[in-house]
């Protein structure tokens, strides 16, 4: 882990809190673990970021804040700790080995309504990584051993509201209320007129910093006054609290009440049904789930705009919206209120299905990308609505196909255990003999085998094959038996599955299921390659030419690690590890650790071949650590293991013991990201990328590729390729590229000037 982290820019200014920033660094240097605590809304978490970012320098392996308000259970902490501070295994062994020697600060955000598990996974941490130190925020302690307690105070306020007018703006609480306020209203000031005003209202506010925030920004329609006034009014009437609330709590509580008051009715609703997100949502949700009861579906938009003025909606990037936790929860308990509780989570259910069942549609094809983003960004919602469904009697089977739909984005999980965890609890709840059951059971093998367990994905895919073939369903028995074929592949059995996966990809077309007959093809040439079949090359080409022509990136990235292996089988090291680079880049984009380690473990075998033992013993010890880190190893991916124990014994025989073992420990202690860095590393090969002197050019092109080069020489531009090809400008400009980069080319030019003395030759 390189100094890196987590830590957000602060959007607006940082006001006093001079003195507990002071103690919270202190007591982070007498010990390991500090909870802040305090009320809703007295600023715990500002605090606890500002207090990260100055003591970042004292820690070298990064800052991570992780926010564990869109969790609605404890079942998922540890794999959100692990993809916070990227650890892809998320298992608690694994996240406390990567985090071992490592000296590091873990922001724990909101841990009160995950109190208990938070309470155990941060004293295992703490006893398992002896340089790690942890600041949480809670509304009440974890009572973990060595943790010191921080009780966050309000802001300061005036002793008395009578005060001079140079002391008031020393005010920690006024000069709050003063930056706010004139951040809706920009020629705002605290003057001699209004100080005394301004002072009694922060301190009837008792310095909370969320109850000024939503007090200044009134100053659009009211005068400080009449703010005062109306706090007034609503305090006296709400003195009925819980006897063992604090009063604190108890005044948020009747600033929160005060605010929804102030709102109209169609305000109130959308503020209530918001409540239904977890960890924001975009604009088509809040229009899909919202509508309705009082809110017209045209007028979303502006009543959406209303809040996010009022600062009950935060804008959270391009066109996002949240709440703080504090009003969501606010929120939630007035849907409840209302009734309306259960049909808005069905709402939500339903869109989180529409989502689910879009991106499973579209995913094959040169929206992969943003879908891949996009549900990395939906995972708060995804995970509540399958909480919901799996907590709500008879609603199991949503959370079945939700879970199920998820098969073609695996990377938005926060790795294949949590995939698996959702499913093999729907199972559970949903054993009724289905179509959606059968599907269910070969999309929850398939995440297991990437686990490396092969014998827990036999059993569910018996069951899905005797399933789908009692219903006559060719759709799930094409799964079935699509699965089946990778399990045995995974086995090392190669002309077994080479024939499952060629049965797999028949049916697959059949059916016209495009994107899972690129799967099943990628399969297929992956086998055929590793048991030297004459056919590979043709299906790798295949492979590669089908994802570029999609213009879907993380298929191309697999399909250039499987064309990589095959120039390897033919020797042409140079183009080989070429390729296996340009395929690491891509899984960096696409944060995919499974695909990586197998462009590590792909790159080593070449290294080995190409004579350049030391690089080769580092990549397998960069490749050990990956497959570790992301809970596989080699020994549950038999495919894989033939040629990894060759290279390993090649690199054995041509380096001395210590040498070897010196070299792949230099490897297996990078991180994830160190390791690709090395491997992209022009120093790791001593032969240049790209055409080598007195080669054939048209050796390192696909046909495809080589049609498009002879069409460029001819003067032909994108558009007339496409036109004369049949296929779409995206994809001859995409074939272009791909023909640049290959040859190390910048201009077209090059490409027509190579071509012609090519054909002269």
């Amino acid at each position: 882990m390189t100094r890196s982290g987590s830590l957000p820019l602060e959007l607006t200014s940082f006001v006093g809190r001079r003195h507990e920033i002071a103690e919270g660094k202190r007591l982070l240097a007498a010990g390991r673990m500090v909870t802040l605590t305090g009320a809703g809304g007295v600023g715990k978490t500002r605090l606890a970021c500002r207090i990260a970012a100055e003591l970042s320098r004292d820690f070298r392996d990064g800052v991570w804040l992780i926010d564990l308000s869109p969790l609605v259970a404890g079942d998922l902490l540890v794999e959100t700790v692990a993809a916070a501070v990227g650890c892809p295994r998320p298992d608690l062994d694994s996240v406390a080995e990567f985090l071992h020697d490592k000296r590091a600060l873990l922001v724990l955000d909101n841990c009160e309504h995950l109190h208990c598990e938070c309470a155990g996974l941060t004293g295992d941490l703490l006893a398992m990584s002896p340089e790690l130190s942890i600041l949480a925020t809670s509304r009440q302690a974890l009572h973990v051993a060595g943790e010191q307690i921080f009780e966050v105070p309000p802001l300061t306020v005036p002793d008395a509201a009578e005060m001079p007018l140079d002391d008031a703006l020393r005010n920690e609480a006024v000069r709050l209320f003063e930056d706010r306020a004139t951040s809706v209203v920009p020629d705002f000031r605290v003057n001699e007129a209004n100080s005394a005003t301004v002072a009694r209202l922060c301190r009837r506010l008792e310095g909370i910093p969320l109850a000024i925030e939503l007090a200044a920004v009134r100053v659009q329609v009211l005068s400080v006054q009449q703010i005062l006034q109306r706090i007034d009014n609503r305090f006296r009437l709400l003195t009925a609290g819980p006897t063992t609330a604090p009063p604190r709590q108890k005044t948020l509580r009747a600033l929160l009440d005060w605010s929804y008051d102030l709102c109209s009715d169609d305000e109130r609703a959308l503020w209530e049904r918001l409540s239904v997100f977890s960890g924001g949502c975009c604009l088509d949700a809040i229009e899909c789930v919202c509508p309705g009861g009082g809110i017209a579906p045209e007028s979303v938009v502006d009543v959406l705009g209303r809040l996010v003025d009022k600062s009950i909606v935060q804008r959270r990037g391009q066109g996002r919206f949240g709440m703080l936790d504090t009003l969501r929860q606010y929120g939630s308990e007035r849907l409840a209120e209302s009734g309306l509780d259960r049909a808005l989570r069905l709402r939500h259910r339903d869109w989180c299905r529409g989502l689910a069942a879009r991106a499973e549609a579209e995913w094959f094809g040169e929206q992969q990308m943003d879908w891949l983003a996009r549900l990395t960004e939906e995972q708060g919602n995804v995970r509540a609505a399958l909480e919901f469904c799996l907590s709500e009697p008879g609603e199991a089977w949503a959370a079945l196909e939700i879970a199920a739909a998820m098969w073609s984005h695996r990377l938005s999980w926060s790795s294949p255990s949590e995939g698996h965890h959702w499913l093999e609890r729907a199972l559970a709840q949903e054993p009724g003999a289905g179509a959606l059951r059968a599907k269910a059971l070969w999309v929850d093998a398939w995440l297991v085998l990437l686990r490396g367990e092969a014998q827990a994905a036999k059993p569910l895919l018996d069951e899905c094959r005797e399933l789908a073939e009692r219903l006559g369903d060719e759709a799930e028995l094409a799964g079935a038996v699509h699965i089946t074929g990778f399990a045995t592949l995974l086995t090392g059995d190669f002309p077994r599955a080479f024939e499952l996966l060629e049965e797999a990809l028949s049916r697959r077309r059949a059916l016209g299921h495009r994107g899972n007959a690129w799967v099943a093809l990628f399969q297929l040439a992956m086998t055929a390659v590793l048991m030297g079949d004459p056919r590979a090359a043709k299906l790798c080409e295949e492979v590669l030419e089908t994802a570029v022509r999609a213009n879907a990136e993380w298929s191309v990235s697999y399909a250039l690690w499987v064309a990589a292996l095959d120039r390897w089988r033919q020797g042409d090291h140079g183009r080989a590890a070429t390729m296996m680079r340009d395929a690491v880049r891509l899984k960096l984009r696409c944060n995919d650790h499974l695909g990586l380690a197998q462009c590590l473990e792909g790159l080593a075998w070449i290294l080995a071949d190409d004579e350049q033992y030391d690089q080769a013993a580092r990549m397998l010890g960069a490749a050990h650590m990956t497959w570790r880190s992301i809970g596989t190893s080699l020994s549950g991916l038999g495919h894989l293991a033939g040629a990894h124990d060759r290279c390993e014994s090649t690199v054995r025989r041509h380096l001395k013991e210590e040498t070897f073992k010196a070299a792949f420990e230099r490897g297996s202690q990078l991180t994830v990201d160190q390791a690709a860095a090395i491997a992209l590393d022009e120093k790791l090969t001593r032969r240049a990328e790209g055409v080598q002197p007195g080669s054939d050019v048209a050796s390192v092109l696909t046909r495809r590729e080589r049609e498009i080069a002879e069409l460029v020489a001819q003067g032909l531009s994108n558009k007339q390729i496409a036109e004369d090809l049949v296929i779409s400008q995206r994809t001859a400009e995409c074939h272009v590229e791909n023909i640049l980069r290959k040859l190390n080319f910048t201009s077209r030019s090059q490409i027509a000037k190579t071509w012609a003395s090519r054909q002269a030759s």
